[in-house]
């Protein structure tokens, strides 16, 4: 009872600053469960997967009337792509986890520090980057497609980098960013979750501790787009840089650990 007590706190914290940011939740659930639950990596990355699922779900219902939106064609052009980025990265999990070892955890890590640290100096950079506006249809899908991959593989929801792309690849300001993040990941959450049943591979877990962190998801979705609606993109750009931080020194300490 006390350990899903702290997992559902766990997962709350992380879904409200996931939903004000667009991270989604995962990126921080993931490797915080990888430091202090002893629960294996497939365990954790569909604990993960399901808390995340549950929160972008929450967090677009309870987006509707405000003002930031969805881009309609070009953000659901990059869903669908995440949507199958979702499936295949969820195979490319199940392929290196066959490898044995630790070796699915050692590159979920040395993935993640790579990432939150090139999305943390890519933000501070942000003002003096050219950033484009695509357009293309099929290009759309395609990036998509490898933020789907990415968030699937590392079972993180994606966040951090697909805030990076949409600033660069579409010039979202952070909060039109992150509403359109946590759309992406809504689809590629659900495909790689479809895609686990489907194939049978779902781990052993508590139920329990699914339920709660699947309920301090729902909540942090819910708290996570009130705050939200009243910061401004400064303050979103500011918490998504302390996430960022704190997530890369987590992950170093993952890494580190994977090799005692």
């Amino acid at each position: 009872m006390i350990q899903a007590i702290g997992y559902f706190l766990i997962c709350l914290a992380a879904t409200t600053a996931g939903g004000i940011s667009g991270v989604g939740g995962g990126v921080i659930i993931k490797p915080v469960l990888d430091a202090v639950s002893g629960m294996g990596v497939a365990t954790v990355s569909f604990l993960s997967g399901c808390t995340v699922l549950a929160m972008t779900i929450t967090s677009m219902l309870r987006s509707r009337g405000g003002s930031v939106h969805v881009e309609r064609r070009r953000g659901t052009l990059l869903a669908v792509g995440a949507a199958v980025g979702g499936v295949l990265g969820k195979e490319i999990f199940e392929a290196v986890r066959a490898a044995g070892g630790v070796t699915v955890d050692i590159a979920q890590q040395s993935l993640m520090i790579l990432l939150t640290a090139g999305v943390f100096v890519y933000t501070l950079k942000r003002d003096h980057v050219k950033t484009h506006s695509v357009q293309n249809s099929a290009l759309c899908v395609g990036i998509g497609l490898s933020l789907g991959l990415l968030s699937s593989f590392l079972g993180i929801g994606g966040g951090p980098i697909n805030l990076a792309i949409l600033s660069f690849c579409f010039s979202m300001d952070s909060k039109t960013a992150a509403l359109n993040s946590l759309y992406i990941i809504l689809f590629s959450q659900a495909a790689s979750f479809l895609n686990t049943l489907v194939r049978g591979t779902v781990p052993s877990f508590d139920w329990f501790v699914l339920i709660a962190m699947c309920v301090g998801g729902v909540l942090g979705g819910i708290l996570g787009r009130s705050i939200s609606a009243r910061l401004t993109n400064r303050g979103v750009d500011r918490l998504f840089l302390g996430i960022m931080a704190v997530i890369t020194a987590i992950s170093c300490y993952n890494l580190a650990m994977c090799f005692v």
